[in-house]
């Protein structure tokens, strides 16, 4: 079982839109629940500003789809809908369709940590129109936080420059399964950990902690605060000392000749109080006593700290992270590109202003050069074998069973390293200097120019057969 359903304790088969459901209603009247689709999950543009994405939020993906069904708790409340006309919005014989109903596609991905860029398929999902239909909302809500998530951390990791990087999220985030799902995409992007316990069990994050305001504020004594705190975690105190004084702080820590693990500051003027907390503790030889910060950081107010000459050792970064308060959303889109038509397969692309598609099932090819850098992707059509190219999208799901076990966390974090250190320098900036080139193969590239023109000759004959005869 996996941990959505694990957490909620039920079936999330409902964790959609009800458009979803009643398209799939509409498919299973029209007698066209089982013709064969492909879908493919992408996003328009680069978040932040930057110049890549994290692909993310696959492992979460694939245990929805793997656990999905409707339980008969799910049926009831469905045929208690109404429509504007007062009646059932579900026909009774529907919802006992989908009683049995289970997922049966094939999904191919891209593997979580990988750099991804633009229009390039993050997820291809081939099968039956209802099935496929019915998955979207799900698979766009957690492919689209954690793959967000993941690029924020992988930035402020970055500004870190080596740094030691801590979730604090989990008490901004937008719920408890989002303060878990975002320690997870975070740990993937390149933190070292979290202090969500929850995440640390389920999926095997290192977990870290220090202490609250509200502990040296529950002793008469500020220092005897830290005593008794050191007597409880003798070898993992990290103290916190900007409760009332920073520099007091210290010196009492000091005078008490126990040496604790670390030292948190939280607000103030982390660049002058750490440079001299730094200074004083080396005056008494505690040379490995760490310096942690944390207080409404994010990648670029951690780039300006250590520009500045701050001594800090490590970052909690919270609210910034999980929220992603400065790009909200990764505008995930899930898109038709085939269908299958009265015994033939018929393409599907989208012409809108800002918002084109291309037809067909794909595949995303990476290209290095000799020393291994990525130089260049290309979108081509699922059949098509570029030389050199690396297929990116691979099989995950045969028939709705998964076909190997979710990669260890600490794999996919490694992974996302490594392709990291792979982009173009100009690219892993937090201000991206150019953009990084995809383009389309010219197979691809005819495919949909042949299906715009197809589009357009089937609207002029319409328009044609519409228009008004003149009479001379």
């Amino acid at each position: 079982m996996g941990y959505l359903t694990t957490l909620y304790g039920h079936s999330l088969a409902l964790l959609t839109d009800l458009y979803e459901l009643t398209m799939a209603c509409g498919y299973w009247k029209s007698g066209l629940a089982d013709r064969e689709t492909v879908f493919h999950l992408a996003f328009r543009h680069n978040p932040f500003g930057g110049g890549f994405g994290l692909a993310c939020g696959l492992g979460p993906a694939v245990e929805w789809l793997s656990d999905f069904r409707f339980t008969g708790e799910d049926l009831e409340y469905m045929g208690g809908l109404r429509g504007n006309d007062g009646q059932p919005l579900f026909d009774p014989a529907f919802l006992a369709f989908l009683e049995d109903l289970r997922f049966t596609c094939d999904v191919d991905a891209i593997e979580e940590g990988t750099v991804v860029f633009p229009h390039e398929p993050l997820l291809r999902i081939h099968g039956p129109a209802l099935q496929c239909q019915i998955a979207e909302s799900a698979l766009l809500n957690l492919i689209n936080y954690q793959s967000l998530v993941a690029t924020k951390a992988a930035r402020i990791v970055t500004a870190a420059c080596g740094r030691r990087v801590i979730d604090f999220g989990t008490r901004r985030a937008h719920g408890i399964e989002a303060g878990v799902l975002a320690a997870r995409a975070a740990y993937i992007g390149g933190c070292d950990g979290t202090s969500n316990v929850a995440a640390g069990h389920r999926f095997g994050i290192p977990t870290y902690g220090t202490q609250a305001h509200s502990w040296v504020m529950a002793y008469d004594r500020e220092e005897e605060a830290f005593r008794r705190f050191q007597e409880v975690f003798p070898e993992h105190a990290i103290l916190l000392v900007d409760t009332y004084d920073v520099r007091a702080a210290v010196e009492k820590i000091i005078a008490s000749g126990r040496k604790p693990r670390g030292i948190r500051l939280d607000s103030g003027d982390l660049v002058a109080d750490s440079q001299w907390a730094r200074q004083r503790l080396r005056q008494v030889g505690w040379e490995d006593v760490q310096i942690f910060a944390s207080g409404n950081l994010d990648e670029y107010r951690i780039a300006a700290l250590l520009e500045r000459g701050a001594e800090i050792d490590g970052f909690g970064v919270g609210t910034a992270l999980v929220t992603s308060e400065d790009a909200p959303s990764l505008g995930v889109v899930y898109k038709l590109v085939e269908v299958e038509a009265e015994e033939e397969r018929r393409l599907a692309a989208k012409f809108s202003d800002a918002k084109t598609t291309y037809p067909g099932r794909k595949q995303v090819f990476r290209f290095r050069d000799a020393r291994g850098e990525f130089y260049q992707d290309l979108i081509a059509l699922e059949g098509e074998q570029p030389a050199g190219g690396e297929p990116l999208l691979v099989p995950v799901m045969r028939g709705g069973r998964r076909l190997h076990p979710s990669s260890p966390l600490v794999e996919l974090r490694e992974r996302c390293a490594d392709a990291r250190q792979h982009l173009p320098a100009a690219l892993r900036q937090l201000e991206a200097a150019g953009t990084y080139p995809v383009r389309y193969s010219q197979q691809l590239e005819a495919l949909q120019q042949a299906v715009r023109q197809r589009y357009r000759g089937g609207v002029e004959e319409k328009q044609q057969k519409a228009a008004p005869t003149r009479r001379g």
